[in-house]
């Protein structure tokens, strides 16, 4: 079963906006939170974008995928770059991570527009 990953992300989007008009205080805060821990520092915003999208594939997060993948592409990450990205987060979630990081590679498929060459190294996905 696929995911069109591209409309989910619109559709996340449309539905926390709803959610800021209800609880506004909570999702400004959690913004404020987002903003602060994704700036840069001693990582730079794509390397951050790509230790979020790996955590999304251990935590079985659609959603973290769809937004972070689009943020890792958007920052310059590279195909090979969220491959690795994607083979850390199969290394430390095991086999349910690797379900996800299947979804994760359908992610990066949608939003690069091409078919992103998969991991060359033995072992890799």
């Amino acid at each position: 079963m696929s995911r069109d990953f591209v409309a989910y992300r619109k559709h996340l989007k449309e539905h926390i906006a709803r959610l800021r008009k209800r609880i506004p205080s909570c999702i400004t805060g959690f913004g404020q939170l987002h903003q602060e821990g994704m700036k840069a520092g001693a990582l730079d915003v794509k390397q951050k974008e790509l230790i979020a999208l790996a955590i999304g594939i251990v935590q079985h997060c659609d959603g973290c995928i769809a937004f972070h993948m689009h943020e890792a592409l958007s920052q310059g990450a590279t195909p090979e770059e969220i491959c690795e990205a994607i083979g850390v987060a199969v290394v430390m979630g095991g086999g349910p991570a690797l379900m996800y990081a299947a979804h994760a590679m359908e992610a990066l498929e949608q939003f690069a527009g091409t078919n992103a060459p998969a991991p060359t190294a033995e072992g890799a996905l």
